[in-house]
């Protein structure tokens, strides 16, 4: 068989001449890109060297004495039915997509609350998605249900084929376990869809030339009644295509009701209108606030950054109750809810019939907080839960303002409990099995110095007594942007695949860091804020000074260091491979940003400019070229082994950007790996086995190089 590399230069020559015919978007970036044409996602050419590629990559990795067993412990984890189920509780019953052996895509199912407390809960199917694939011929990916306000029994279900963000939209009739026939249907698209009353739906959607930003989103919203055709839906709001998006939605509360309409300026600021009277009136909201909900006919506001309202301060991290009609100019009133402190900080706001839930961070640790409405005020009433985990509120039932909280950390499994409308202490219901020995092992968290003099956390895995000689193989794991809190969890760092990196990586004698670097959102919005656009470099120096860290202390050293990331994470990882390539003995990247020249013009990619800035304008590209990874590599560096995974049908980050740039090493003399899924969106994996390849090639590649 031809080698990647010979094939690779056989094609190389051609680059340019096939730049145009097989490049996406093509700018004139691309054209002086020899490898543009890997952009074309589903291109002969570029699937034949993505095949060549992964082959190549299986028969390496799948060759060696680890690969078996990692791919049977972690396909065990996944497919477990201790596994705690992802609910969604519609009155008195709880929905979950559950995979396992029998259905790799899933049956979407649901329970009774009484049925779900027993030990083996009688789950009734209400739609089986493998059926669904064989009887339509599509391999569809259920994409999630949104349900009506009150309503119970419809809801509208995106399908995907492969996994993207790209859908169809269906009705569904629960009651009668069928799409409704008539019902809201939509087509392939990256749609936005929310109902207004059981007959009604805002829709945003591919409505024909000119009707998507340039990110690919919707730029209109319209209103579409049941009985009408699409085309007949009334226009609401038209944005700009140099926008991110446009969605609306009726916020429903016991004293009336609160449309409101957002134009997402950037991926961080959006300007807000409300429907009165069937006009749009803007609202005098700063543009990085967030629209949570509403309550008790006011909107429920996050702030990220200060704000003075009729003659109030507000903080930043800061929840504050307003009312609409003091926003469009009118008399009404604002009421702080939330205030940031040291040992608080905010994660998410959850508003229930009863008060409002609010998800918090002690030192990156979970927090759960109730406000309950008084005739003086709020009262704010700590939940309690174990300390030293994360907590996430998976599901709250918008009448009974009963939730369900889910319980965990590095060395705790997963346990669902629920949370009465006015219980003081939670329930536990259902606890995953454990997946491996915790008893073996301690976390600590440690704190080193950034090159700027700021403090950085990290926490460690490890087994007790560790011998502190450097020799330890250490996966270390980070994210470094868009907020994202990293916090203790039995995964380690993948989703839904709890407790296998205990056995997979601990058991086996390795050590797993997370670190939380600035970009996430762990210390509040200055956290994140301090690496955004030209400070993005700040995300790259923290996690370098981690890697420092764990060699001083001598819990391992560059030859066995192993880092990954994925998505944002992805950019993390491979700007500090070109940074600093002696701080690491191996890099895992996947589903990065790798060419931030060309990133804006890639899919979903002109939506991420207020994160990291506009390459097209010269003062922007100025900062983004010091570190982008795909310009800087060069021939002659000393780098450690890589593996590259990413995923055909990745709709946000394009599978282009880990093509080329292990193509463009290939070329450079280097020896990456790569593997490829042709089948999941960004997120990676469809069904089980999908995800234990590629978490057992990563571990397998791990092992090999960090021994």
């Amino acid at each position: 068989m031809e080698s990647r590399q010979a094939w690779l230069r056989r094609f190389a020559g051609a680059a340019i001449l096939l730049a145009a015919p097989w490049a996406a978007a093509a700018t004139e970036a691309a054209n002086d890109d020899p490898f543009a044409w890997l952009e074309d996602i589903s291109g002969a050419r570029p699937l034949e060297w993505v095949r060549l590629h992964n082959e190549q990559t299986a028969k390496r990795l799948k060759a060696r004495p680890e690969f078996a067993e990692l791919y049977r412990d972690a396909l065990a984890v996944l497919d477990s039915a201790s596994r705690i189920p992802q609910v969604e509780q519609r009155g008195g019953v709880l929905y979950n997509l559950w995979r396992d052996a029998a259905h790799p895509r899933g049956v979407y199912r649901r329970v009774s609350l009484e049925g779900f407390r027993r030990e083996s809960p009688e789950w009734e199917t209400v739609l089986d998605i493998d059926a669904l694939s064989k009887a339509e011929g599509k391999a569809w990916a259920f994409g999630g249900a949104v349900w009506p306000h009150g309503d119970n029994r419809h809801c509208l279900i995106r399908l995907s084929v492969a996994g993207g963000d790209t859908a169809e939209v269906r009705e569904f009739d629960a009651e009668k376990k069928q799409f409704v026939d008539g019902g809201f249907t939509l087509p392939a698209a990256k749609s936005e869809v929310s109902w207004i009353d059981s007959d009604t739906i805002f829709v945003g959607t591919d409505f024909g030339p000119g009707t998507l930003t340039k990110a690919g989103y919707p730029s209109q919203v319209k209103i579409w009644r049941r009985g009408t055709s699409l085309a007949e839906a009334r226009p609401l709001y038209a944005g700009k295509a140099d926008s991110v998006s446009v969605t609306a939605r009726c916020l429903h509360t016991d004293r009336g009701d609160l449309t409101i309409v957002s134009e997402g300026l950037t991926y961080w600021e959006q300007k807000r209108f409300q429907v009165v009277d069937g006009a749009l009136v803007p609202l005098a909201l700063p543009l990085t606030a967030r629209v949570v909900d509403g309550w008790a006919g006011r909107l429920v506001i996050w702030l990220k950054k200060p704000w003075t309202l009729a003659g109030t301060d507000y903080p930043a991290d800061a929840v504050v109750l307003v009312d609409p009609a003091l926003l469009r100019g009118g008399a009404g009133r604002a009421e702080l809810l939330v205030a940031p402190a040291a040992d608080f900080v905010l994660t998410a706001v959850h508003v229930t019939a009863n008060g409002i839930l609010v998800s918090a961070l002690d030192n990156v640790r979970g927090r759960l907080y109730r406000y309950t409405p008084e005739p003086t005020g709020w009262r704010r009433t700590p939940v309690d839960f174990p300390d030293n985990g994360a907590l996430t509120v998976s599901s709250t039932e918008e009448k009974s303002g009963e939730a369900w909280v889910e319980y965990e950390s590095f060395l705790t499994p997963p346990t669902l409990y629920y949370l009465g409308a006015e219980a003081a202490r939670p329930e536990p219901v259902k606890a995953q099995a454990p997946t491996f020995d915790a008893s073996r092992f301690e976390v600590l968290q440690n704190w080193t110095t950034s090159a700027d003099g700021t403090r950085v956390p990290y926490f460690v895995v490890q087994p007790k007594g560790l011998k502190l000689d450097g020799t330890a193989p250490v996966w270390m794991f980070s994210y470094g942007g868009y907020e994202v809190s990293l916090t203790p969890a039995y995964s380690g760092s993948y989703e839904d695949l709890h407790g296998a990196y205990g056995k997979l990586w601990l058991e086996r004698g390795g050590v797993f860091v997370l670190a939380n670097i600035r970009g996430g959102g762990e210390f509040g919005p200055a956290w994140h804020q301090a690496a955004m656009r030209e400070n993005h470099v700040r995300s790259f120096e923290d996690f370098e000074a981690v890697a420092r860290d764990l060699a001083a202390r001598r819990i391992t050293s560059p030859a066995h260091l192993g880092i990954e990331g994925r998505s944002n994470g992805g950019l993390l990882v491979t700007a500090t491979l070109v940074r600093h390539p002696e701080l690491y003995g191996a890099v895992v990247c996947g589903n990065p940003l790798v060419d931030m020249r060309r990133y804006s013009h890639l899919l979903a990619g002109a939506s991420w400019m207020g994160e990291y800035g506009d390459p097209d304008q010269p003062a922007d590209w100025k900062f983004l070229a010091e570190y982008s990874p795909y310009q800087r590599i060069r021939a002659g560096m000393k780098l450690p082994p890589v593996l590259f995974y990413t995923t055909t049908h990745d709709d946000r980050v394009h599978p282009g950007h880990a093509r080329k740039m292990a193509a463009k090493m290939e070329a450079l003399g280097y020896a990456p790996e790569f593997a490829e899924n042709t089948e999941g969106g960004h997120h990676g994996s469809v069904t089980s086995e999908q995800l234990a390849t590629r978490v057992a090639l990563t571990f397998t590649f791990l092992w090999e190089h960090l021994r």
